[in-house]
């Protein structure tokens, strides 16, 4: 049984992904992993390929085992991963609570790398894994920090692991993308001071992400889906991160 699994599934950019690999075809099932079950339910009404809803908390060890146990049970063969499960908050290190940084970085890190070791052995020739980072991966980001921090993490990860499963015919992509048009801004709003950031220029909207990573997942070992966060990415490179912060922080403040 050929399948995806897309985190993140209930809503934004993973109820994208989840659509554009039931247009693109070829899979017997994708699963949908998120805590909202129900707005996975109704996604998969509007599919025609079969969704498994699976409801799950990925910041818990239990759920990934879950996981696991299902891909042995099922003797499924993962073709497409996509880690999309993942959240922001902003705010400076004095406006974030323990608990809002220690899931941050669950969820955008231990979780991404604990089920991507499950579903690889599950991968053979050709399989392709997504893994979701940011633009925020290329430099360090005052009154975004962590949330920076934690996709720069999985950026570097993705492009070891690259590396480490292209013997097996596995590709693996990080996609940054810049600011897209999803419920991930209230919800980096919803802080003590999360009018830190107010300016989102260039936003992209979910499908056009989701399109452009699946296309550049074939080829690419990192995909920045647009224009403007391919030049953050070149940037990065070639000029001092305190330069790059000192733009931030004026931006941010528009």
């Amino acid at each position: 049984m050929k399948i995806a699994i897309v985190t993140g599934a209930s809503s934004g950019l993973g109820a994208a992904f989840v659509r554009r690999l039931d247009a693109l075809g070829g899979l017997d099932e994708i699963w949908g992993v998120a805590r909202r079950e129900g707005r996975m339910e109704a996604l998969a009404r509007e599919l025609s390929t079969p969704m498994r809803a699976v409801g799950l908390d990925l910041t818990k060890s239990e759920s990934i085992e879950q996981l696991r146990a299902m891909l042995k049970e099922t003797g499924a063969d993962v073709r497409v991963l996509v880690n999309c499960a993942g959240f922001g908050k902003f705010g400076t290190y004095a406006d974030m609570t323990l608990q809002e940084t220690g899931d941050m970085i669950d969820l955008n890190c231990k979780a991404a790398v604990a089920l991507t070791a499950a579903a690889i052995p599950h991968m053979g020739r050709g399989g392709r894994i997504l893994e979701i980072c940011s633009s925020a991966a290329f430099q360090p980001l005052p009154a975004f920090n962590v949330y920076a921090a934690t996709k720069a993490f999985l950026l570097r990860y993705s492009r070891a692991l690259r590396w480490e499963v292209a013997p097996r015919g596995i590709r693996v992509t990080a996609v940054c993308p810049g600011w897209i048009r999803t419920e991930f801004i209230s919800v980096a709003q919803d802080t003590k001071n999360g009018k830190t950031v107010r300016f989102f220029p260039f936003a992209l909207r979910p499908e056009t992400v989701a399109r452009r990573a699946l296309r550049d997942s074939h080829v690419l070992a990192v995909t920045t889906c647009g224009l403007p966060a391919l030049v953050q990415r070149v940037a990065s490179k070639f000029l001092p991160h305190c330069l790059i912060m000192a733009c931030w922080e004026g931006l941010r403040r528009i």
